[in-house]
């Protein structure tokens, strides 16, 4: 016969902490994913996007599809890692979700509103995984 050990009960602490970090997670998703839908579709497709000349930061668009695209995959995999309260996946999704911040405001030119919407959600991101504190709960999964 095997015994289980009791869960700890849960209080308001762990209910916002799991809450913050599962947000966190599925928001990540949701940009890493557009990221890549947005790099497939600068590398596919350039005639899209709105060419602004004389920009700084002017990169071929090709270059952005690709950047873009990377940053997405990766946002998709630390997403994965957010599951888990794993230190390690709160550290790199604070630092994928600023690199995807600087990448939008470096391409905000050539597709202003999307730039817009994924820096706002990568916030979102950042605000929610510096907030919670893994003490506060054992385990997302169950």
């Amino acid at each position: 016969m095997t015994t289980t050990q009791p869960r700890p009960e849960s209080t308001a602490k762990q209910d916002w902490a799991t809450g913050l970090t599962v947000f966190a997670a599925v928001m990540l998703l949701v940009v890493g994913v557009l990221d890549i839908f947005r790099g497939i579709a600068a590398v596919a497709e350039d005639e899209i996007f709105v060419t602004t000349p004389n920009y700084v930061y002017s990169f071929d668009l090709t270059t952005w599809g690709w950047i873009h695209l990377v940053l997405g995959v990766v946002a998709v995999i630390v997403s994965l890692g957010l599951f888990k309260p794993a230190t390690w996946a709160r550290v790199a999704g604070v630092g994928i979700a600023a690199i995807v911040i600087i990448a939008n405001f470096l391409s905000l030119p050539y597709y202003p509103v999307w730039s817009i919407v994924v820096i706002a959600l990568s916030g979102f991101i950042i605000w929610a995984l510096c907030v919670v504190r893994t003490e506060n709960f054992p385990d997302l999964v169950r």
